[in-house]
């Protein structure tokens, strides 16, 4: 709901800080794409592919230091993009199994709610 100074942010989870693509799971010449916002709880992607509500999905996230992690998502919405748009899709996912190893390696990339 907007307020008079902005739409207030209810996340709950820290946000992205530094630059981050994913791609499709084990698809090893898929290209890879730039995430537009991720958290510890999950992500907002570019897809050429159609992913319907609530399908899984396996994604591969490169962080900036050139490594990557995989984790399984559930697609939360999936919203088509203009003919000029840089994807067919834009897609919000929820992440549903991630190692706590996982998320030890995604937290320093990413930035409290308060820009800290």
């Amino acid at each position: 709901m907007p307020t008079e100074t902005g739409p207030i942010d209810r996340r709950s989870f820290p946000r992205l800080q530094a630059p981050l693509y994913a791609r499709p799971a084990r698809v090893q010449f898929g290209e890879k794409r730039k995430v537009l916002d991720v958290s510890l709880s999950g992500a907002r992607i570019y897809s050429d592919e159609y992913h319907a509500e609530g399908s899984r999905l396996d994604v591969e996230l490169f962080l900036p230091d050139g490594g990557s992690l995989e984790c399984t998502a559930r697609v939360v919405w999936t919203l088509k993009l203009p003919k000029d748009a840089v994807a067919r899709y834009e897609v919000g996912l929820a992440f549903l199994d991630v190692s706590p190893d996982a998320l030890a390696r995604l937290q320093p990339v990413l930035i409290d709610d308060l820009g800290q």
